[in-house]
Protein backbone atom coordinates (compact mmCIF):
# COMPACT_ATOMS: atom_id res chain seq x y z
CA UNK A 1 0.00 0.00 0.00
CA UNK A 2 0.96 3.67 -0.92
CA UNK A 3 2.52 5.06 1.84
CA UNK A 4 0.59 8.99 3.11
CA UNK A 5 2.02 11.10 5.95
CA UNK A 6 -0.37 13.10 7.94
CA UNK A 7 -0.19 16.85 6.91
CA UNK A 8 0.23 19.77 9.25
CA UNK A 9 -1.03 23.14 9.40
CA UNK A 10 0.70 25.67 11.42
CA UNK A 11 -2.57 26.46 13.43
CA UNK A 12 -3.70 22.56 14.15
CA UNK A 13 -1.34 19.99 13.42
CA UNK A 14 -1.14 16.90 15.30
CA UNK A 15 1.77 16.15 16.90
CA UNK A 16 2.96 12.90 17.73
CA UNK A 17 5.25 13.54 20.59
CA UNK A 18 8.45 11.32 21.42
CA UNK A 19 7.27 9.01 18.86
CA UNK A 20 9.75 7.95 16.19
CA UNK A 21 8.54 7.60 12.07
CA UNK A 22 8.61 4.06 12.99
CA UNK A 23 5.73 4.53 15.28
CA UNK A 24 3.82 5.80 12.43
CA UNK A 25 2.15 2.74 10.58
CA UNK A 26 -1.13 3.44 11.54
CA UNK A 27 -0.69 6.61 8.72
CA UNK A 28 0.72 3.95 6.35
CA UNK A 29 -2.83 2.27 5.42
CA UNK A 30 -5.11 5.12 4.68
CA UNK A 31 -4.72 9.47 4.09
CA UNK A 32 -6.14 11.93 7.00
CA UNK A 33 -7.64 15.00 6.25
CA UNK A 34 -5.17 17.80 6.65
CA UNK A 35 -5.76 21.06 8.67
CA UNK A 36 -4.14 22.93 5.86
CA UNK A 37 -7.62 24.97 4.59
CA UNK A 38 -8.77 28.49 4.88
CA UNK A 39 -10.86 28.58 8.38
CA UNK A 40 -14.54 29.85 7.66
CA UNK A 41 -15.82 30.52 11.24
CA UNK A 42 -19.70 31.06 9.47
CA UNK A 43 -21.16 28.24 10.87
CA UNK A 44 -23.11 29.47 14.02
CA UNK A 45 -22.39 27.86 16.81
CA UNK A 46 -25.30 24.91 17.53
CA UNK A 47 -26.92 25.13 21.27
CA UNK A 48 -27.91 21.35 22.05
CA UNK A 49 -31.43 21.43 22.68
CA UNK A 50 -33.22 21.10 26.22
CA UNK A 51 -34.80 18.00 26.39
CA UNK A 52 -38.23 17.98 26.89
CA UNK A 53 -39.38 16.86 30.72
CA UNK A 54 -42.45 14.98 30.52
CA UNK A 55 -43.23 15.62 34.03
CA UNK A 56 -45.53 18.54 35.12
CA UNK A 57 -44.84 18.32 38.78
CA UNK A 58 -41.66 20.18 39.70
CA UNK A 59 -41.17 17.65 42.59
CA UNK A 60 -40.25 14.77 40.02
CA UNK A 61 -38.61 15.47 36.33
CA UNK A 62 -39.42 12.14 33.39
CA UNK A 63 -36.98 11.99 30.31
CA UNK A 64 -36.87 9.74 27.02
CA UNK A 65 -33.59 9.53 25.04
CA UNK A 66 -32.95 7.35 22.10
CA UNK A 67 -29.02 5.95 21.02
CA UNK A 68 -29.01 5.97 17.43
CA UNK A 69 -26.69 5.79 14.34
CA UNK A 70 -26.61 9.38 12.28
CA UNK A 71 -24.88 10.89 9.35
CA UNK A 72 -22.51 14.34 9.24
CA UNK A 73 -20.81 16.38 6.75
CA UNK A 74 -18.01 17.66 8.38
CA UNK A 75 -16.59 18.09 4.75
CA UNK A 76 -18.90 19.08 2.30
CA UNK A 77 -19.69 15.98 0.27
CA UNK A 78 -18.12 13.69 2.51
CA UNK A 79 -20.98 12.10 5.00
CA UNK A 80 -19.37 11.08 8.25
CA UNK A 81 -20.78 7.75 9.86
CA UNK A 82 -21.86 9.60 13.78
CA UNK A 83 -23.72 8.60 16.88
CA UNK A 84 -25.72 10.40 19.01
CA UNK A 85 -28.89 10.63 21.49
CA UNK A 86 -32.27 11.48 20.11
CA UNK A 87 -29.97 13.13 16.77
CA UNK A 88 -27.00 12.53 14.66
CA UNK A 89 -23.99 13.64 17.11
CA UNK A 90 -23.85 14.22 20.31
CA UNK A 91 -27.00 14.92 22.89
CA UNK A 92 -29.28 17.06 24.13
CA UNK A 93 -28.92 19.51 27.29
CA UNK A 94 -30.70 17.64 30.82
CA UNK A 95 -31.70 20.01 33.14
CA UNK A 96 -32.91 18.93 36.97
CA UNK A 97 -33.03 20.41 40.70
CA UNK A 98 -31.44 19.29 43.49
CA UNK A 99 -34.13 17.28 45.33
CA UNK A 100 -36.23 16.29 42.19
CA UNK A 101 -36.99 12.59 41.57
CA UNK A 102 -35.25 12.04 38.14
CA UNK A 103 -36.15 9.23 35.82
CA UNK A 104 -35.43 8.51 32.00
CA UNK A 105 -36.13 5.59 29.45
CA UNK A 106 -32.85 5.28 27.42
CA UNK A 107 -33.18 3.20 24.69
CA UNK A 108 -30.79 1.57 22.70
CA UNK A 109 -31.21 1.47 18.96
CA UNK A 110 -27.53 0.27 18.09
CA UNK A 111 -26.36 -2.82 17.09
CA UNK A 112 -23.79 -3.21 20.28
CA UNK A 113 -23.92 -3.00 23.42
CA UNK A 114 -23.79 0.37 25.18
CA UNK A 115 -24.35 2.07 28.69
CA UNK A 116 -25.37 5.63 29.78
CA UNK A 117 -22.83 7.03 33.09
CA UNK A 118 -23.89 9.81 34.67
CA UNK A 119 -20.64 11.59 35.02
CA UNK A 120 -20.15 13.40 38.49
CA UNK A 121 -23.70 12.28 39.99
CA UNK A 122 -24.17 10.72 43.38
CA UNK A 123 -26.31 8.11 42.84
CA UNK A 124 -27.19 4.75 43.73
CA UNK A 125 -24.86 2.50 42.07
CA UNK A 126 -27.53 0.41 40.31
CA UNK A 127 -28.07 3.87 38.19
CA UNK A 128 -24.38 4.76 37.67
CA UNK A 129 -24.47 3.59 34.41
CA UNK A 130 -20.94 2.15 33.97
CA UNK A 131 -19.72 -1.45 33.05
CA UNK A 132 -21.72 -3.34 35.04
CA UNK A 133 -25.09 -1.40 33.93
CA UNK A 134 -24.90 -2.48 30.00
CA UNK A 135 -27.63 -1.52 27.77
CA UNK A 136 -28.10 -4.53 25.42
CA UNK A 137 -29.34 -3.85 21.66
CA UNK A 138 -33.29 -2.83 21.71
CA UNK A 139 -33.83 -2.84 24.90
CA UNK A 140 -34.19 0.26 27.10
CA UNK A 141 -32.87 1.36 30.44
CA UNK A 142 -35.02 3.03 33.03
CA UNK A 143 -33.07 5.07 36.09
CA UNK A 144 -35.20 6.24 38.70
CA UNK A 145 -33.29 8.46 41.63
CA UNK A 146 -33.33 11.19 44.02
CA UNK A 147 -30.96 14.31 42.55
CA UNK A 148 -29.10 14.72 45.74
CA UNK A 149 -26.42 17.43 45.07
CA UNK A 150 -25.26 20.71 44.78
CA UNK A 151 -25.30 22.88 41.17
CA UNK A 152 -23.32 21.91 38.84
CA UNK A 153 -22.60 21.04 35.29
CA UNK A 154 -22.00 17.40 34.36
CA UNK A 155 -21.93 15.01 31.41
CA UNK A 156 -23.38 12.06 30.57
CA UNK A 157 -21.58 9.57 28.09
CA UNK A 158 -21.44 5.51 27.40
CA UNK A 159 -19.27 3.67 29.75
CA UNK A 160 -19.12 -0.32 28.15
CA UNK A 161 -16.54 -2.28 28.55
CA UNK A 162 -13.74 -1.62 25.89
CA UNK A 163 -16.28 0.08 23.90
CA UNK A 164 -16.60 3.83 25.77
CA UNK A 165 -13.77 5.78 23.63
CA UNK A 166 -14.98 4.38 20.38
CA UNK A 167 -18.61 5.40 20.81
CA UNK A 168 -17.83 9.00 22.72
CA UNK A 169 -15.71 9.43 19.79
CA UNK A 170 -18.20 8.82 17.05
CA UNK A 171 -20.79 10.99 19.22
CA UNK A 172 -22.04 10.15 22.58
CA UNK A 173 -22.25 12.68 24.87
CA UNK A 174 -24.43 15.50 26.41
CA UNK A 175 -24.53 17.70 29.39
CA UNK A 176 -26.65 17.82 32.70
CA UNK A 177 -26.94 21.04 34.36
CA UNK A 178 -28.07 20.85 38.31
CA UNK A 179 -30.00 23.93 39.47
CA UNK A 180 -30.68 24.45 43.45
CA UNK A 181 -31.28 27.31 45.17
CA UNK A 182 -27.86 29.14 45.82
CA UNK A 183 -27.95 28.94 41.39
CA UNK A 184 -31.53 30.81 41.74
CA UNK A 185 -30.37 33.45 43.75
CA UNK A 186 -26.53 34.10 42.53
CA UNK A 187 -26.77 37.17 40.29
CA UNK A 188 -25.18 35.74 37.45
CA UNK A 189 -25.86 34.82 33.70
CA UNK A 190 -28.61 31.92 33.74
CA UNK A 191 -30.82 32.45 30.66
CA UNK A 192 -29.87 29.01 28.46
CA UNK A 193 -28.65 29.78 24.79
CA UNK A 194 -28.06 33.51 25.55
CA UNK A 195 -25.90 34.30 28.16
CA UNK A 196 -25.41 30.72 29.18
CA UNK A 197 -23.30 28.73 26.89
CA UNK A 198 -22.80 25.26 27.03
CA UNK A 199 -19.62 24.46 25.22
CA UNK A 200 -18.76 20.67 24.48
CA UNK A 201 -15.06 20.93 22.96
CA UNK A 202 -13.55 17.65 21.49
CA UNK A 203 -10.90 17.24 18.84
CA UNK A 204 -11.30 14.49 15.72
CA UNK A 205 -9.15 12.99 13.06
CA UNK A 206 -10.43 12.35 10.10
CA UNK A 207 -9.70 9.80 7.04
CA UNK A 208 -10.14 11.03 3.45
CA UNK A 209 -13.22 9.20 2.82
CA UNK A 210 -14.32 11.73 5.42
CA UNK A 211 -14.98 9.02 8.54
CA UNK A 212 -13.61 9.21 11.89
CA UNK A 213 -9.66 7.70 12.11
CA UNK A 214 -10.42 6.04 15.43
CA UNK A 215 -8.39 2.59 15.36
CA UNK A 216 -6.90 0.55 17.76
CA UNK A 217 -2.75 0.59 17.49
CA UNK A 218 -0.44 0.48 20.08
CA UNK A 219 0.40 4.27 19.77
CA UNK A 220 -3.40 5.53 20.18
CA UNK A 221 -3.65 2.88 23.23
CA UNK A 222 -0.23 4.63 25.22
CA UNK A 223 -0.90 7.45 24.06
CA UNK A 224 -4.18 8.67 23.48
CA UNK A 225 -6.49 9.26 19.83
CA UNK A 226 -5.75 13.05 19.86
CA UNK A 227 -7.22 14.57 16.96
CA UNK A 228 -5.91 17.32 14.19
CA UNK A 229 -9.54 19.07 14.13
CA UNK A 230 -11.68 20.86 16.52
CA UNK A 231 -14.66 20.28 17.43
CA UNK A 232 -17.09 22.97 19.92
CA UNK A 233 -20.53 21.42 20.22
CA UNK A 234 -20.11 19.08 17.27
CA UNK A 235 -18.51 21.56 14.50
CA UNK A 236 -15.30 23.54 13.30
CA UNK A 237 -14.86 26.76 13.92
CA UNK A 238 -18.33 27.93 14.55
CA UNK A 239 -19.33 31.57 15.40
CA UNK A 240 -21.30 32.96 18.52
CA UNK A 241 -22.69 35.94 18.74
CA UNK A 242 -23.36 37.46 22.37
CA UNK A 243 -24.90 40.01 24.69
CA UNK A 244 -21.82 42.86 25.50
CA UNK A 245 -22.02 42.01 28.99
CA UNK A 246 -21.08 39.46 31.30
CA UNK A 247 -21.93 35.92 29.69
CA UNK A 248 -21.27 32.65 31.38
CA UNK A 249 -19.54 29.66 29.44
CA UNK A 250 -19.80 26.17 30.88
CA UNK A 251 -16.87 23.98 29.49
CA UNK A 252 -16.21 20.77 29.31
CA UNK A 253 -13.55 18.92 27.83
CA UNK A 254 -15.25 15.84 26.43
CA UNK A 255 -11.97 14.89 24.31
CA UNK A 256 -11.36 10.98 24.27
CA UNK A 257 -7.47 11.96 25.60
CA UNK A 258 -6.60 15.72 25.13
CA UNK A 259 -5.37 18.02 27.58
CA UNK A 260 -6.80 21.56 26.92
CA UNK A 261 -5.54 25.18 27.85
CA UNK A 262 -8.64 26.70 27.03
CA UNK A 263 -7.91 31.20 26.91
CA UNK A 264 -8.92 33.66 24.70
CA UNK A 265 -6.82 35.32 21.62
CA UNK A 266 -6.49 38.45 23.28
CA UNK A 267 -5.53 37.07 26.82
CA UNK A 268 -8.80 38.99 28.40
CA UNK A 269 -8.82 37.83 32.07
CA UNK A 270 -12.11 36.13 32.57
CA UNK A 271 -13.33 33.87 36.35
CA UNK A 272 -14.14 30.77 36.86
CA UNK A 273 -16.97 30.37 38.84
CA UNK A 274 -17.24 26.31 39.27
CA UNK A 275 -15.45 23.41 38.91
CA UNK A 276 -16.43 20.01 38.14
CA UNK A 277 -18.89 19.57 41.57
CA UNK A 278 -20.55 23.13 41.46
CA UNK A 279 -19.58 26.45 42.35
CA UNK A 280 -17.03 27.89 43.66
CA UNK A 281 -17.03 30.09 47.22
CA UNK A 282 -15.07 33.16 45.77
CA UNK A 283 -14.33 33.85 41.90
CA UNK A 284 -10.70 32.75 40.51
CA UNK A 285 -9.22 35.38 38.12
CA UNK A 286 -7.56 34.00 35.26
CA UNK A 287 -6.17 34.13 31.46
CA UNK A 288 -6.18 30.48 31.14
CA UNK A 289 -7.38 27.00 31.87
CA UNK A 290 -5.88 23.93 32.11
CA UNK A 291 -9.05 20.73 31.56
CA UNK A 292 -7.76 17.25 31.16
CA UNK A 293 -10.71 15.02 29.34
CA UNK A 294 -13.77 14.71 31.62
CA UNK A 295 -12.89 18.12 33.35
CA UNK A 296 -15.54 20.92 33.62
CA UNK A 297 -15.48 24.38 34.31
CA UNK A 298 -17.82 27.30 34.15
CA UNK A 299 -16.46 30.85 33.95
CA UNK A 300 -17.92 34.50 33.72
CA UNK A 301 -16.51 36.51 30.47
CA UNK A 302 -16.88 39.98 30.27
CA UNK A 303 -18.00 41.16 26.65
CA UNK A 304 -18.28 45.28 26.99
CA UNK A 305 -14.55 45.24 25.73
CA UNK A 306 -15.99 43.40 22.31
CA UNK A 307 -15.08 40.20 20.56
CA UNK A 308 -12.64 38.28 20.92
CA UNK A 309 -11.77 34.10 20.01
CA UNK A 310 -11.76 31.44 21.68
CA UNK A 311 -8.36 29.73 21.60
CA UNK A 312 -7.94 26.02 22.51
CA UNK A 313 -4.14 24.32 22.82
CA UNK A 314 -3.65 20.79 23.02
CA UNK A 315 -0.64 19.57 25.67
CA UNK A 316 0.07 16.91 23.01
CA UNK A 317 -0.83 18.38 19.88
CA UNK A 318 -2.31 21.70 17.82
CA UNK A 319 -2.96 25.01 18.25
CA UNK A 320 -6.49 26.22 17.45
CA UNK A 321 -8.57 29.03 17.29
CA UNK A 322 -11.70 27.23 18.03
CA UNK A 323 -14.36 29.70 17.57
CA UNK A 324 -14.96 33.22 16.69
CA UNK A 325 -17.00 35.25 19.60
CA UNK A 326 -18.81 39.10 18.58
CA UNK A 327 -21.23 40.90 20.60
CA UNK A 328 -24.31 42.79 20.26
CA UNK A 329 -25.79 46.07 21.90
CA UNK A 330 -27.42 44.23 24.56
CA UNK A 331 -25.95 45.37 27.68
CA UNK A 332 -29.11 44.49 29.85
CA UNK A 333 -28.14 41.64 32.51
CA UNK A 334 -26.00 40.92 35.60
CA UNK A 335 -22.84 43.59 35.32
CA UNK A 336 -20.54 42.52 37.82
CA UNK A 337 -19.07 38.91 39.06
CA UNK A 338 -19.87 38.28 42.41
CA UNK A 339 -17.48 38.28 45.31
CA UNK A 340 -18.80 35.24 47.05
CA UNK A 341 -20.64 32.37 45.19
CA UNK A 342 -21.76 29.88 48.01
CA UNK A 343 -19.81 28.50 51.58
CA UNK A 344 -18.49 24.63 50.90
CA UNK A 345 -18.62 22.42 53.56
CA UNK A 346 -15.20 22.11 53.58
CA UNK A 347 -13.69 18.23 54.78
CA UNK A 348 -11.22 18.52 57.24
CA UNK A 349 -8.40 16.29 57.47
CA UNK A 350 -9.00 14.92 61.06
CA UNK A 351 -12.36 13.45 59.90
CA UNK A 352 -10.74 11.04 57.22
CA UNK A 353 -10.42 7.49 58.64
CA UNK A 354 -7.98 6.35 56.98
CA UNK A 355 -5.68 7.00 53.53
CA UNK A 356 -5.56 4.96 50.73
CA UNK A 357 -2.63 5.21 48.06
CA UNK A 358 -2.97 4.20 44.70
CA UNK A 359 0.13 4.20 41.99
CA UNK A 360 -1.01 4.67 38.22
CA UNK A 361 1.56 3.55 35.96
CA UNK A 362 2.20 3.10 32.20
CA UNK A 363 4.93 0.30 31.23
CA UNK A 364 6.34 -0.58 28.07
CA UNK A 365 6.63 -4.70 27.84
CA UNK A 366 8.59 -6.76 25.75
CA UNK A 367 11.18 -6.14 22.60
CA UNK A 368 12.11 -2.04 23.33
CA UNK A 369 11.02 1.38 21.98
CA UNK A 370 6.84 1.51 21.17
CA UNK A 371 6.33 0.97 17.54
CA UNK A 372 10.25 -0.72 17.51
CA UNK A 373 8.94 -4.44 18.22
CA UNK A 374 7.71 -3.69 21.62
CA UNK A 375 5.30 -7.15 22.59
CA UNK A 376 2.98 -5.39 25.23
CA UNK A 377 2.29 -2.70 27.46
CA UNK A 378 1.02 -2.18 31.40
CA UNK A 379 -1.40 0.64 31.49
CA UNK A 380 -2.33 -0.11 35.46
CA UNK A 381 -3.56 1.04 38.75
CA UNK A 382 -1.48 -0.56 41.84
CA UNK A 383 -0.15 -3.20 39.20
CA UNK A 384 -3.72 -4.48 38.44
CA UNK A 385 -6.10 -4.14 34.99
CA UNK A 386 -9.51 -4.01 35.37
CA UNK A 387 -11.36 -7.23 35.86
CA UNK A 388 -15.35 -7.01 36.33
CA UNK A 389 -15.19 -9.84 38.60
CA UNK A 390 -12.79 -8.45 41.12
CA UNK A 391 -13.41 -5.72 43.76
CA UNK A 392 -10.59 -4.20 44.22
CA UNK A 393 -11.33 -1.50 47.44
CA UNK A 394 -14.10 -1.61 49.81
CA UNK A 395 -15.11 1.51 51.71
CA UNK A 396 -16.94 1.70 54.35
CA UNK A 397 -20.76 2.95 53.96
CA UNK A 398 -20.75 7.43 56.07
CA UNK A 399 -16.96 7.08 56.56
CA UNK A 400 -14.16 9.56 54.84
CA UNK A 401 -11.17 8.43 53.57
CA UNK A 402 -7.97 10.34 51.69
CA UNK A 403 -7.10 9.05 48.60
CA UNK A 404 -3.28 9.47 47.55
CA UNK A 405 -2.83 9.01 43.87
CA UNK A 406 0.98 9.07 42.42
CA UNK A 407 1.58 9.28 38.64
CA UNK A 408 4.40 6.97 38.23
CA UNK A 409 5.78 6.89 34.71
CA UNK A 410 8.79 5.44 33.21
CA UNK A 411 11.13 7.75 31.66
CA UNK A 412 10.38 6.81 28.14
CA UNK A 413 6.90 6.41 28.97
CA UNK A 414 5.86 9.69 30.56
CA UNK A 415 2.44 10.50 30.53
CA UNK A 416 -0.44 12.58 32.20
CA UNK A 417 -3.39 10.76 33.39
CA UNK A 418 -6.82 11.79 34.20
CA UNK A 419 -8.16 10.46 37.50
CA UNK A 420 -12.05 9.98 37.76
CA UNK A 421 -13.92 8.70 40.71
CA UNK A 422 -18.04 7.58 40.36
CA UNK A 423 -20.68 8.74 42.70
CA UNK A 424 -18.55 11.06 44.68
CA UNK A 425 -17.31 14.36 44.60
CA UNK A 426 -14.23 14.90 46.59
CA UNK A 427 -11.97 17.82 47.51
CA UNK A 428 -7.78 18.49 46.05
CA UNK A 429 -6.06 18.48 49.48
CA UNK A 430 -2.57 18.63 47.59
CA UNK A 431 -0.34 18.71 44.40
CA UNK A 432 2.69 17.27 45.43
CA UNK A 433 2.52 18.66 48.88
CA UNK A 434 1.83 22.10 47.55
CA UNK A 435 -1.78 23.74 48.41
CA UNK A 436 -3.98 23.66 45.02
CA UNK A 437 -4.51 26.52 42.77
CA UNK A 438 -7.65 28.55 43.54
CA UNK A 439 -10.00 27.11 40.75
CA UNK A 440 -9.19 23.65 42.50
CA UNK A 441 -10.66 24.07 45.45
CA UNK A 442 -14.21 23.05 45.34
CA UNK A 443 -16.02 19.96 44.45
CA UNK A 444 -14.40 17.92 42.07
CA UNK A 445 -14.95 14.32 40.18
CA UNK A 446 -12.11 14.24 37.73
CA UNK A 447 -8.06 15.54 38.51
CA UNK A 448 -5.58 15.46 36.26
CA UNK A 449 -1.95 14.40 37.62
CA UNK A 450 1.08 14.52 35.89
CA UNK A 451 4.03 12.67 35.88
CA UNK A 452 6.08 12.23 38.51
CA UNK A 453 3.15 13.80 40.75
CA UNK A 454 0.98 12.87 43.81
CA UNK A 455 -2.27 14.48 44.43
CA UNK A 456 -4.52 14.00 47.78
CA UNK A 457 -8.01 14.32 48.03
CA UNK A 458 -10.48 13.92 50.22
CA UNK A 459 -14.06 12.74 50.20
CA UNK A 460 -17.29 11.14 51.58
CA UNK A 461 -18.72 7.98 50.72
CA UNK A 462 -22.26 8.45 52.27
CA UNK A 463 -26.21 7.83 50.64
CA UNK A 464 -24.96 4.51 48.83
CA UNK A 465 -23.84 1.18 48.76
CA UNK A 466 -22.62 -0.60 46.00
CA UNK A 467 -20.13 -0.95 43.31
CA UNK A 468 -18.59 1.92 41.81
CA UNK A 469 -15.45 2.98 39.21
CA UNK A 470 -12.55 4.75 39.71
CA UNK A 471 -10.25 5.06 36.09
CA UNK A 472 -8.06 7.29 34.09
CA UNK A 473 -10.48 9.41 32.03
CA UNK A 474 -8.04 9.18 29.02
CA UNK A 475 -10.33 6.83 27.60
CA UNK A 476 -7.87 4.53 25.46
CA UNK A 477 -6.44 3.81 28.54
CA UNK A 478 -9.67 2.90 30.32
CA UNK A 479 -10.68 0.56 27.58
CA UNK A 480 -7.06 -0.43 27.91
CA UNK A 481 -7.73 -1.76 31.76
CA UNK A 482 -6.62 1.36 33.96
CA UNK A 483 -9.93 1.28 35.32
CA UNK A 484 -11.18 -0.36 38.98
CA UNK A 485 -13.86 -1.18 41.21
CA UNK A 486 -14.71 -0.06 44.84
CA UNK A 487 -17.82 -1.36 46.91
CA UNK A 488 -19.17 1.08 49.37
CA UNK A 489 -20.25 -1.55 52.02
CA UNK A 490 -22.60 -1.11 55.13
Amino acid sequence: MKRRTLLKSGLAALTLAGIGTTGLSLLDKTGFISTARAESFTTPLPIPPLLKDLDDSTDSARFAMAVGRGSVEFFPGKATATLGYNGNFLGPTIRVRNGQRFKIAVKNNLSQVTTLHWHGMHLPARWDGGPRQPIPPGTTWSPDFTIKQQAATLWYHPHAMGLTGEQVYHGLAGLVYIEDEVSDQLDIPKTYGVDDIPLVIQDRRFFSDGQFAYVQNMHDVMNGVIGNYLLVNGVMRPTLKVPGRLVRLRLLNGSNSSIYRIGFSDHRVFHVIASDGGFLETPAAMNSIVLSAGERAEVLVDFAVGGTSLQVEQMKGGSFTAMRITTDTDKTGPARVPTHLRTLDKIPESEASGVREFIMETMAMGGGRMGMGMMGRRLTINGKKMDINRIDERVKLGSTEIWEITNRSAMMMSMPHSMHLHDVQFQVLSRNGKTPPPHERGRKDTVLIMPGETVRIISRFHDYTGVYMYHCHLLEHEDDGMMGQFEVVA
